[in-house]
């Protein structure tokens, strides 16, 4: 017997001393998270975004944004996939696959713009000519590459959303992009890439997970900032960034323009109260990163589209509590419809839009 005791007491040791000191991917930082007021006020929950239409995206995973040209949809996937969704007959074809995780999309004259989050910022024809813009600036490789935007200028802004966790190094883009915001040093960064003069330039730093990426009439660039629950409003020639809308719900995604000089933006999960509450302690976020991941704090399943005026004011929030349409990360409009895109979904959803009053 104490053997067997004996034998328990050190299984128990050799746990404590793993949970502990085993080393861990993450260095945390410590930062007092704002406190989380929920689903109140202008966030009060609805059942707008649930009962979506469905489109299948055939064998593509993960409609994670998408775009309009010559009245086609044309929307990323997880699995590297560029698909074209008529929107008319559903049907879908593969224009290209960039063999890396395509994310972020727009159009701009004709052309098609991508952010990969393995091969940084693309181009893409309509018949499939794929070509690789940029993969590093000053020195350094982009390594996630996750959303842009194009200004009037046709200087293409656009999201590095981890120096030090790689979606590709780290296996999934999920993955890395949990790892920085744990950490939570903020080694984000903003890019410029200027196709008159083929540079890339770097416009602000040091953000945790910055995230959508859009343009604002006034010339300054929207941010979504994941880990700190807000949008920033960056100057593009002195890099100040100011709050446009912060202390938000939930972690937010894409940031698309809209009708009527709105814009609309996806919080892909509700705020977790774990991670708010070890903001401050980095020593319990090291010990969660050394738990099985079965173990560790999950992103809940929370439909969850917002809609704001160029001001960052909300107007009108779309919901799903049940989630049923997973991860939703943003949408667009289209010929009367709300496209609502998703980070894992096989299938683009959509609903009828009425203009916002």
């Amino acid at each position: 017997m104490k053997k067997i005791i004996l034998g328990v007491l050190c299984l128990l040791a050799i746990l404590m001393g793993y949970l502990a000191f085993a080393p861990v991917p993450i260095n945390p930082s410590v930062w007092e998270a704002p406190e989380n007021a929920g689903f109140v006020g202008d966030f009060a929950p609805n059942t707008d975004l649930a009962d979506l239409e469905r489109i299948s995206v055939g064998v593509s995973v993960g409609p994670e944004d998408a775009t309009v040209l010559n009245g086609m949809i044309y929307a990323t996937s997880q699995t590297g996939d560029i698909t074209r969704i008529n929107p008319t007959t559903k049907s879908v074809e593969i224009v290209a696959n960039t063999g890396g995780v395509p994310l972020g999309i727009e159009t701009n004259d004709g052309a098609i713009y991508i952010a990969d989050a393995h091969k940084g910022l693309l181009s893409l024809t309509e018949d499939g000519e794929l070509k690789t813009l940029t993969d590093e600036v000053d020195g350094t490789p982009i390594r996630y590459a996750d959303d842009l935007d194009i200004a009037p200028n046709g200087v293409i802004y656009f999201s590095d959303a981890s120096t030090k966790f790689g979606a590709k190094e780290n296996g999934t883009t999920m993955a890395a992009s949990l790892l920085e915001i744990m950490e939570s040093q903020g080694t984000g960064r903003v890019l410029a890439y200027d196709p008159r003069t083929r540079q890339t330039s770097t416009i602000a730093k040091g953000l945790v997970f910055p995230n959508g990426v859009a343009m604002h009439p006034d010339g300054s660039i929207l941010v979504n900032e994941t880990g700190r629950y807000r949008v920033l409003k960056i100057d593009p020639q002195s890099g100040r960034m100011t709050d446009w809308i912060a202390n938000m719900p939930g972690f937010p995604d894409n940031i698309n323009p809209g009708p009527n000089g709105t814009y609309f933006l996806g919080l892909i999960s509700p705020r977790s109260k774990w991670l708010d509450d070890n903001s401050a302690k980095p020593g319990a976020r090291k010990l969660a990163m050394r738990l099985p991941p079965s173990m560790r704090p999950k992103a809940e399943h929370y439909g969850h589209i917002v809609q704001l005026d160029a001001s960052g004011n909300v107007l009108r929030t779309f919901q799903d509590p049940a989630g049923s349409y997973h991860d939703a990360t943003g949408a667009i409009v289209h010929d009367d419809y709300l496209y609502v895109t998703s980070l894992h979904e096989t299938d683009l959803a959509r609903m009828k839009y009425t203009a916002v009053q």
